[in-house]
């Protein structure tokens, strides 16, 4: 199990409904500290800065109190700087094992013009990320989490693409592993000439059998043609998978921003939670 979890904090409803819901399950799975982060946002606060840590210190510290007397380690902290940067510093520091972030239901495009902190930190970390699904319920006029934190792991769909991070994709299963019920491997084979489908197809299911054997728990093994990021979202919803795994790879922001990465099309398209590994 991911033992050293940050969780960044912003106080929000949804934030504060992830921290007191879904991180403490983690802890019952395994998980053994919590790293409880709050950064005051130097481009955004037109309040004195030293004046507003004054006030999210305290706050902080009552919710990591809160955290203590439901049997968590938590150390908490706070620091002035740019989100997103800072929390990926805090987590090399660390060497925290997992972020955990909840993710609105939003475009993840428009978040990122927005400078969203969840987006920005997924590209500036070089851990993995969890991010977990938040949406608003009308009927019950009140945000909801899309998933039961305590079964995330379950059942998850590993999108493999058998380059070099396919490898660190495996590495971050098998910390989960012991949690895992069953899980689906994919390859979508999005390449080639229409003529080598057949043997790329042949191909890749040779490839899942190898990596099939990394993991304790059994696994199906699954061959698509097409996009990759229907192919796995379309997947995880047809085999119930909990939670879906895949690779974060370094590009470029504004050819990201302009074509859109398959990771981030499934962020933003999938209710599952995403677990991004990073590459590099």
């Amino acid at each position: 199990m991911f033992e050293k979890i940050l969780f960044p904090t912003d106080f929000s409803e949804v934030s504060l409904h992830a921290l007191r819901n879904c991180v403490p399950k983690f802890f019952e799975l395994g998980a053994k500290k919590l790293y409880l982060v709050h950064i005051v946002d130097i481009t955004a606060t037109d309040i004195e800065a030293l004046e507003l840590m004054k006030i999210d210190e305290e706050q902080i510290n009552n919710l990591a109190d809160e955290l203590r007397e439901r049997g968590i380690e938590v150390e908490s902290i706070v620091k002035l700087g740019i989100p997103s940067l800072e929390i990926a510093e805090i987590a090399r520091e660390r060497n925290v094992d997992l972020i955990i972030s909840p993710s609105k239901g939003e475009n993840i495009l428009r978040q990122m013009f927005l400078g969203s902190t969840a987006s920005n930190l997924v590209r500036a970390t070089k851990k993995p990320v969890l991010l977990i699904r938040y949406e608003w319920d009308e009927e019950e006029e009140k945000i909801k989490c899309l998933h039961d934190c305590e079964k995330i792991f379950d059942k998850p769909l590993v999108a493999l693409d058998f380059s070099p991070c396919s490898i660190r994709i495996m590495e971050a299963v098998k910390r989960f592993e012991e949690l895992a019920k069953e899980g689906v491997l994919l390859h979508v084979v999005d390449y080639g000439k229409a003529e080598e489908l057949e043997e790329n197809i042949a191909k890749a299911k040779q490839n899942l059998e190898r990596y099939a054997k990394i993991v304790k728990f059994p696994v199906e093994k699954e061959v698509l043609a097409g996009i990759a990021s229907q192919g796995i979202i379309g997947l995880s919803i047809a085999k119930g998978a909990t939670l879906i795994v895949m690779g974060k790879k370094g590009r470029s922001i504004i050819r990201d921003l302009l074509l859109g990465s398959t990771a981030e099309r499934v962020i933003r398209d999938s209710k599952l939670p995403v677990l991004l590994v990073p590459c590099e």
